[in-house]
């Protein structure tokens, strides 16, 4: 198989091993008697829906509790007992997503996010009666007072790392809603590409190095090479002189000279 078939089917296995779990309507506190849907949304199948709770382990949608229709997982009414902790599992055992809804039937629910929100994101919390009203609520973060909301609602314009905890609110002379943890991923981090990114000093060093290798290298070999064309003209030079002396020509063939000593 070629290099790039297999790394079109690495990409297309690693792509096809990941799935999110959607929850409709997007929050983690529901009144009794409601409804929700989840779902596994992912690139292949093979992804299946569980849930943990007071009574149940590994409990799969289907078989043991809820309805599925495709790939949606619903439950028409829901109770207290629903309340737990679901996520979605694949069929080797890998699992993405886990999240915990909460059944409640008491005056309260706190409408917040189910999933992670991104660091810098705006964050709505509601706080609902039921039946529903427009009073003013408290809000609660780790059982530490952090604003009232008109009409039940407070708003976080950009939500940082240090939002993250368990919210709760609460309405004077109705009650109070059950926790809710809210999670906050940090912002992706983002490089240059490799060929835009500055050269670091290590990086540099093997350039500069390089030339300077060259320079100890062929500076010997230049030296001798000028030194023996410098010895060669002197001795052509002193063999025209010695010719000169002699009254031979330079196309004359060499003569050697025996002297007597």
């Amino acid at each position: 198989m070629a290099p790039t078939s297999v790394f079109f089917l690495m990409s297309l296995l690693s792509c096809t091993t990941t799935a999110q779990l959607i929850v409709s309507p997007s929050r983690s506190q529901f009144f009794d008697t409601q409804s929700v849907s989840l779902s596994c949304e992912d690139e292949g199948p093979g992804w299946t829906l569980r849930r943990n709770t007071s009574r149940q382990t590994r409990a799969q949608c289907g078989r043991q509790w809820g309805k599925m229709k495709g790939s949606t997982c619903r439950i028409s009414v829901l109770v207290p007992l629903d309340s737990g902790v679901y996520w979605c599992e694949s069929s080797e055992g890998q699992t993405r997503t886990s999240i915990s809804l909460s059944v409640t039937g008491g005056p309260l629910v706190l409408h917040s996010p189910v999933l992670p929100v991104m660091e810098g994101q705006e964050v709505s919390l509601h706080c609902q009666t039921h039946p529903p009203s427009n009073r003013s609520a408290d809000f609660y973060k780790d059982g530490v007072f952090v604003g009232a909301g008109p009409a039940g609602h407070m708003t976080i314009p950009q939500v940082s790392l240090a939002h993250q905890g368990v919210y709760r609110c609460d309405i004077t002379g109705v009650g109070q809603s059950p926790p809710s943890w809210m999670s906050v991923s940090g912002k992706p981090t983002t490089t240059p590409p490799p060929s835009l990114a500055p050269p670091t000093p290590s990086a540099l060093l093997p350039l500069l190095f390089r030339p300077l290798c060259f320079l100890v290298v062929l500076c010997p070999y230049f030296i001798s090479t000028l030194l023996m064309v410098s010895w060669y003209r002197q001795r052509r030079a002193r063999n025209r002189s010695t010719r000169a002396e002699m009254g031979l020509d330079d196309n004359s063939d060499d003569v050697i000279t025996v002297r007597q000593f």
